[in-house]
């Protein structure tokens, strides 16, 4: 398996996505009714597996999500994180204050009003590519550190949140456990934000589905027609989707 989509929920998936794409410097790869899809490359010329890139795709939904944001993006800044800031609100996001105070990171909304955060210079993130982490709430940051490390391959490293992974070959994002501020509601809907693992050559899907049964996640049964992915929550209530593997693998 490995981690292959962040998916962000869109009103206008083709205008947030132009938003994404242009400001992480993305290529297009899919513009239609179904969705926005772009490739941020990692580390050009190798394939997934070595973690080369990470697909962002944006699908429509009928109304702006209201629920608390517990899956957002990290930007990189270090010393150019004023000049990532400008090309943001260039690009039309805008300065949020969600209670961040003095903070040496910037809070900015996309053009959905999405927070993400273009970060100050930190060691953790150097060769991350443009989106530096992926900080993501959590009810036990160590418990679930372990189940997302056996879901996507990523191992733990060293870093400024609660438990971090990464990719084993260094490239790409961090995934950040951080200690929620409340635990997520069945009142607070399906995250805006969730993230995809793609199964690999021979995975059983099933076995699979057992092994997160197992180490605290659920599988969930939305009313969404036949869809070839199978959706679950992991032990702190986040969705994330298991892709088939590749056709032909």
């Amino acid at each position: 398996m490995h981690l292959e989509n962040i998916v962000i929920d869109a009103v206008d998936p083709h205008r947030l996505g132009g938003f994404w794409r242009q400001l992480l410097d993305a290529e297009p790869l899919t513009d239609g009714p179904e969705g926005f899809e772009m490739r941020v490359h990692l580390d050009p010329g190798n394939g997934p597996e070595l973690g080369a890139f990470l697909d962002v795709c944006l699908q429509p939904v009928p109304v702006p999500p209201t629920e608390p944001l517990r899956l957002h993006l990290d930007l990189l800044g270090g010393p150019g994180q004023a000049d990532v800031v400008e090309r943001a609100l260039a690009l039309g996001a805008r300065h949020l204050d969600i209670g961040q105070r003095d903070v040496p990171w910037v809070v900015l909304g996309d053009v959905e009003g999405n927070p993400f955060c273009v970060m100050e210079e930190r060691a953790a993130y150097r060769g991350t590519g443009p989106i530096a982490a992926l900080p993501l709430d959590s009810a036990d940051p160590s418990r679930d550190r372990e189940f997302w490390s056996w879901l996507t391959r990523w191992t733990p490293v060293e870093g400024v949140a609660d438990a971090s992974l990464r990719h084993p070959s260094r490239r790409g994002p961090l995934l950040e456990m951080c200690a929620e501020p409340a635990p997520k509601r069945a009142a607070d809907g399906k995250n805006r934000m969730h993230l995809d693992v793609r199964l690999g050559a021979g995975e059983d899907a099933d076995a699979v589905a057992a092994g997160i049964v197992a180490r605290g996640g659920a599988e969930q049964h939305p009313d969404w027609g036949d869809l070839p992915w199978r959706v679950f929550t992991d032990p702190s209530g986040n969705e994330f989707c298991v892709l088939p593997a590749p056709s032909g693998a």
